[in-house]
């Protein structure tokens, strides 16, 4: 069996650091807003070379609290992309923002920054372009479109940790970029777990208050809040592995490069790689015409793969009511029923790269 994807490799090779850091926080015995996230978030900060960064419970809280500290209002319009996660939608949702639907580009998969100008009304707040599969959105078109019309940028960044635009960090473009750290993701914790990064000191302050009840000092509350905050022993956890953070992302690149030149003359389409990005390769998608078959090919030989993502947001039930139909998203539709993702973490070997590659390959053979 090739999984697609083994956390408990990972943590082989880390064990005795973890180990250590997690006993010392049950030593310690205090588990909420302690030293060890004081030191991760200036550590995350610094590596992301922002100015602040400030944990919370999730990804997911990290975008609804940078929604709601940037002021957004029940009914503002958000502009982001369908083909997400569904939390990105649900973070709108939750700060009472309307997720306002537009298509992507058919090579990088991301937000198409040349249809956004025609949804921007009097009632669109914020734009929220999410870097999919840790691929950098074309940011310079979306940062003059907020200065042209006086609107925010919250960077979905929770599966693009390191990965760059234009040489720099994603996440410290808009005015706050949002990272989760959900097992699987580049840098995961072994629980939930988000952060938010700013350059914007008033930003970064109101998010410190949201994320804990609006308190400024115990009991006393400025204003309305949440219970929403990376504890300790998440925070220790995560200070070890944002060491290797950089070592894993160049890993999956390596294989993501082996994937390339296996599959280059396959049938497959493999991912479009941009000149203005790095990706940090979260996951490695390809594109199938025969995308079931393909997949049921590699399951009967023990290969896991995943669909990111089978249904778009503006098809789920859920979300009917933003009156988005089928067919308004023509690439995002066409993309989700072609997509394909293939294992892809730093412990994945050569051979099971060539393994998997092989059976792609034998199964567009037989096609």
């Amino acid at each position: 069996m090739i999984p697609f994807g083994d956390l408990k490799r990972q943590y082989q090779t880390i064990k005795d650091e973890i180990d250590k850091a997690v006993f010392e926080v049950l030593e310690s015995g205090w588990f909420v807003l302690g030293e060890n996230l004081k030191n991760f978030e200036k550590d995350f900060a610094d590596y992301c070379e922002a100015s602040h960064a400030v944990g919370v419970g999730s990804g997911t809280e990290a975008l609804h609290l940078a929604l709601v500290a940037l002021d957004l209002k029940e009914g503002d319009e958000v502009i982001t992309v369908a083909n997400t996660a569904i939390p990105t939608i649900c973070a709108i949702v939750f700060a009472g923002g309307i997720p306002v639907f537009v298509d992507i580009d058919e090579k990088t998969f991301n937000m198409d920054a040349g249809r956004v100008e025609f949804l921007i009304n009097k009632k669109t707040k914020a734009i929220l372009p999410v870097h999919l599969f840790g691929s950098p959105v074309d940011l310079d078109p979306l940062l003059d479109l907020a200065k042209k019309y006086d609107l925010r940028i919250v960077e979905d960044a929770c599966q693009a940790h390191g990965s760059e635009y234009k040489g720099k960090k994603a996440g410290t473009f808009g005015d706050i970029g949002c990272f989760s750290f959900y097992p699987s993701k580049n840098l995961g914790a072994f629980g939930d777990g988000g952060i938010a990064v700013t350059n914007n000191s008033e930003l970064a302050e109101r998010v410190f208050l949201l994320r804990n009840y609006g308190e400024t000092t115990r009991y006393y509350h400025k204003t309305k809040g949440f219970n929403s905050r990376l504890d300790e022993l998440q925070a220790a956890i995560l200070r070890v592995k944002l060491k290797y953070l950089d070592e894993w992302n160049e890993r999956r690149r390596e294989i993501a490069g082996l994937y390339n030149s296996l599959l280059k003359d396959s049938d497959v389409e493999i991912p479009f790689d941009s000149q203005f990005s790095k990706s940090n390769y979260h996951l490695y998608v390809i594109k199938s015409d025969g995308r079931d078959e393909l997949r049921k090919y590699l399951s009967e030989r023990n290969l896991q793969t995943q669909i990111h993502y089978p249904l778009p947001a503006h098809l789920q039930e859920a979300y009917q009511y933003l009156n988005t139909p089928r067919g308004s998203l023509p690439i995002t539709e066409k993309i989700a029923s072609k997509i394909l993702s293939l294992p892809i973490f730093p412990e994945l070997t050569d051979e099971e790269v060539n393994q998997t590659a092989n059976a792609v390959i034998e199964f567009s053979e037989k096609q």
